[in-house]
C-alpha cells in the first residue's frame, strides 16, 4: 500500500539547510571536552551571524587536542579573543567559552559516507568587515575551477 505524505521529500534534502563551504562570523553557543578512543577533542556548536542568509544556522565540528592539534585549539582560541589569563595557565573554562564571536573558514568532506565540517581558519571577529569583502571573489574563483581537478589547483 502506498500512501502520499505531503512534506517527506523536503526531509530527503537537507543539503537546503546545510550551511555551505565558506567564511562566516559566527558566535560560540556551546563546548563539549569528550574522548574519542585515544583523542580528546572538544566539540563545537557554532551560531552564524553573518552572512545574513545563513544566520541562525548552526555549524558543530570538533577540535581534537591531541599533541599534534593543540596548534589549531590555540590558533581557535588566541582569534576568538578567549581569556589570555587562562590559556597562559592551560586552562579551558567552558563557560567562558560561550559566546565569544569570530570568524571561521569551514569545509565539507565525506569520511566513510559521513558528511563532516572542518574548520579550515579562523579569524578575530574585527577582521569580518574585511574578510566579508572578499567573499565573492573567492566564490566566483571557485566557479571558475569546478571543471579543474584537485591536482591542478
Amino acid at each position: 500500500m502506498k500512501r502520499h505524505v505531503p512534506g517527506l521529500s523536503d526531509t530527503a534534502q537537507d543539503s537546503h539547510s546545510e550551511v555551505p563551504d565558506g567564511i562566516f562570523l559566527v558566535r560560540l553557543d556551546g563546548a563539549q571536552h569528550r574522548w574519542q578512543a585515544q583523542k580528546r577533542f572538544y566539540l563545537l556548536r557554532l551560531s552564524v551571524l553573518e552572512p545574513k542568509p545563513f544566520a541562525g544556522s548552526s555549524i558543530v565540528s570538533r577540535l581534537y587536542c591531541t599533541p599534534k592539534a593543540m596548534w589549531k585549539l590555540g590558533w581557535f582560541l588566541r582569534d576568538f579573543l578567549y581569556d589570555p589569563e587562562l590559556l597562559g595557565q592551560d586552562e579551558i573554562d567552558e563557560r567562558a567559552l560561550r559566546g565569544l564571536v569570530g570568524v571561521v573558514k569551514i569545509s565539507h568532506t565525506v569520511v566513510n559516507g559521513i558528511s563532516l565540517v572542518n574548520f579550515d581558519g579562523f579569524a578575530p571577529a574585527s577582521q569580518w568587515e574585511e574578510l566579508a569583502t572578499a567573499i565573492p571573489v573567492l566564490q566566483a574563483a571557485k566557479g571558475n575551477d569546478a571543471g579543474k581537478g584537485r591536482a591542478s589547483r
